[in-house]
């Protein structure tokens, strides 16, 4: 008979369990000699959502393969906190955020922008796209998809439990502390790119009639040139922005 090892998982890994293997260690039979990554990959719970795994006590890397008798415990990212001292996961945190998001997140993109956060996406990308760029340009992956995260090569990647674009950014802001980080209208909605203030006479023949006498502040996209200005939309996303609850 093959041995037993003993894993629990902590916080918000529990989503991707059943209710009865929840907050709680759950026996798993060790066969062939399996490494830690497989077991807990196994259990449906993507590596990428994982940021420390002490077995016995002792921090380890995904490729250690437990002994029978083993207690393991699974935490998820750490970004509050400082764990470089205790993790073997992965030779350094992402310091600088930047995301990739798939298929399904396009409101959520326009949402990470206007907080200010560097936010790749395109409604044709393929998954082995989003991999390649995550890897290239060290960017997050935020996905709905759970067998997306489980790819060997993904190494920083939040699965989104919601499906309503105003909750799915307070997740993502939220679960990785990110409040300090977030520089309103920094960023373009539609194509990511940087904004700066613009001369109104510049762009006058963009402007519709009632814009061009009504306001004198515009902002305009270095990429794709889309111009802003302080109107109606910028209360809306100021709403957006103090729905969020920010706190020190």
């Amino acid at each position: 008979m093959p041995g037993s090892i003993s894993i629990r998982f902590y916080e918000e890994l529990n989503d991707f369990l059943p209710p009865g293997k929840r907050k709680k260690p759950i026996d798993v039979n060790l066969f062939c000699s399996p490494s830690i990554k497989d077991i807990i990959e196994s259990l449906g719970v993507p590596h990428a959502e994982v940021d420390l795994i002490l077995v016995n006590g002792q921090s380890v890397s995904f490729d250690h393969r437990p002994k029978e008798g083993d207690m393991i415990s699974v935490y998820p990212v750490f970004e509050s906190l400082d764990i470089t001292h205790a993790t073997h996961l992965r030779p350094k945190p992402l310091r600088i955020t930047r995301f990739i998001l798939d298929v399904h997140l396009g409101k959520l993109a326009r949402y990470l922008r206007m907080l200010g956060f560097d936010t790749m996406y395109r409604n044709d990308y393929d998954d082995p796209e989003i991999v390649a760029l995550s890897q290239k340009e060290k960017r997050i992956i935020l996905t709905r998809d759970v067998i997306l995260l489980k790819n060997n090569d993904v190494t920083h990647g939040l699965w989104i439990r919601s499906q309503k674009p105003s909750e799915q950014v307070k997740e993502v802001i939220g679960r990785l502390d990110l409040y300090q980080q977030i520089k309103p209208f920094d960023r373009c909605m539609e194509c990511n790119g940087r904004i700066s203030k613009i001369e109104k006479n510049k762009i006058l023949d963009q402007l519709e009639p009632g814009t061009k006498a009504n306001f004198d502040t515009f902002y305009r996209c270095r990429d794709c040139h889309k111009v802003y200005w302080n109107g109606s939309h910028l209360e809306k996303m100021q709403v957006v922005i103090n729905n969020l609850k920010i706190t020190d």
